[in-house]
């Protein structure tokens, strides 16, 4: 257990272990324990940088909209995040820093507000279909088999195709992008190496894209940061790409764990999982939007929030926090809390006094949070409605959760059901994938 600093009282012994491959399979019985005994607690992360987990919901809402705590890794160790030791993996040599999780205002102020003209509601809205569509196409892959995994073969392709579709990436360049984004959450699993390779060719794809749209501008995302202007100022290509890759990244690694986290979380519950299928079936909306927001509170698909630096001396539920030292606010301990949710460990789908901070708090809400929801509910209510008796084909207890800090997701769910007969859809055909 690393030192505490002055005026912060030791740990007790029996605080448990925290990241370990046990602790990642169900963590929410430790971070019960630390929100009761050591709600702001220092702790040495497994890349060795330590930092503050901040646990309680009051103190992580405060800390999620403190302007003291900076999103910019300049305020922290040089070396750490040269190697990678903070941040996401890979950016800082990609030179792809610049973009709304890494810098404060005004410049997050400046970039969220052209990337705003660009990412609308009404574009989200208007994606609707194909969504839908990508989302019967990925089934079809496997309905008549009567097994699949729905990480590998649905929650990953989904939010890969639909972001690339509203980039504008070509349909023949898009299983490029599906490699490199495999390589980027494997957390260190594959090739030593491949993370910051995939994030660079990435990038240098976007450059390239981004220069080619320029010559003929169309209807897709990209074309918008490149049109998005404000009072004269406008997005620079760097500043287009590393927007584009943040949508991409943060994107589809949030979407592909809210799909399997929350299928994963209806089989387990099979009652909600009843209620939810009966409401789809027939038809109705309601109990859908209320699950999607209670699934991102019960196991929601970011278990920490991405990194914070303290800029100037702050206290954070009665423990002072030193300038310079890393915050990470727990929104899986704080979306338990007791003191906001009733039954908090209970899977309500139902629940409407629901201000869960899946999505984060304050000027760094998370601007993707429309297209993520839609994807769920599509993702969902079409799994529950074309295969009403999905089961579990493997004990949860043999179920692995990849490794990191700041998602959390699984690794593979096998699933079995009764096969389609046949496809019921008529759909047309991608080029390549």
């Amino acid at each position: 257990m690393p030192a505490q600093p002055d005026g912060v009282q030791p740990v007790a012994q029996s605080a448990p272990q925290l990241f370990t491959w046990e602790f990642a399979a169900d963590p929410y019985p430790a971070y019960a324990w630390l929100r009761e005994h050591a709600p702001v607690h220092r702790t040495k992360l497994p890349s060795g940088v330590e930092a503050w987990l901040v646990t309680r919901y009051a103190d992580a809402r405060q800390a999620l909209a403190d302007s003291r705590l900076s999103k910019n890794p300049a305020h922290h160790s040089e070396q750490a995040h040269r190697t990678g030791r903070v941040g996401i993996p890979g950016e800082r040599q990609a030179d792809l820093m610049t973009h709304l999780l890494n810098i404060d205002p005004p410049d997050h102020t400046r970039l969220r507000r052209l990337v705003s003209k660009a990412f609308t509601p009404r574009r989200v809205a208007e994606f609707e279909p194909r969504v839908q569509q990508l989302t019967d196409r990925l089934i079809d892959g496997f309905a008549q088999r009567g097994s699949a995994d729905l990480i590998h073969e649905f929650a990953f392709p989904l939010p890969i195709y639909a972001i690339c579709d509203m980039l504008g990436v070509p349909a023949e360049d898009q299983d490029d992008f599906r490699d490199w984004a495999g390589m980027m959450i494997r957390h260190g699993g594959g090739q030593r190496g491949g993370v910051g390779r995939a994030v660079k060719r990435m990038r240098a794809y976007l450059l390239e894209l981004i220069h080619r749209k320029r010559a003929d501008l169309g209807d897709d995302l990209i074309s918008g940061l490149i049109r998005a202007s404000d009072h004269g100022e406008h997005l620079t290509e760097n500043e287009a790409a590393a927007m584009a890759f943040i949508l991409l990244f943060a994107g589809f690694e949030t979407t592909v764990n809210l799909i399997g986290n929350g299928t994963y979380a209806l089989l387990r519950n099979p009652e909600q999982r009843a209620l939810l299928q009966e409401s789809v079936v027939r038809g109705e909306t309601a109990l859908l939007e209320t699950g999607i927001e209670e699934l991102l509170r019960y196991d929601g698909p970011v278990e920490l929030a991405t990194w914070r630096f303290a800029t100037a001396p702050l206290t954070v539920g009665g423990v002072e926090i030193p300038v310079g030292d890393p915050v990470l606010v727990v929104l899986a301990a704080a979306d338990r809390d007791p003191a906001r949710f009733a039954d908090e460990n209970t899977l309500d789908l139902a629940r409407s006094d629901n201000p869960h901070l899946g999505f984060g708090h304050g000027i760094h809400y998370c601007i993707g949070a429309p297209l993520a929801r839609l994807e769920g509910r599509s993702a969902l209510a079409t799994l529950l409605s074309r295969l009403p008796d999905l089961r579990l084909a493997e004990s949860p207890e043999n179920l692995r959760w990849r490794g990191g800090l700041i998602m959390r997701g699984l690794r593979e769910l096998p699933v079995e059901f009764s096969p389609e007969p046949r496809s019921p859809h008529v759909l047309p055909e991608p080029p390549t994938h």
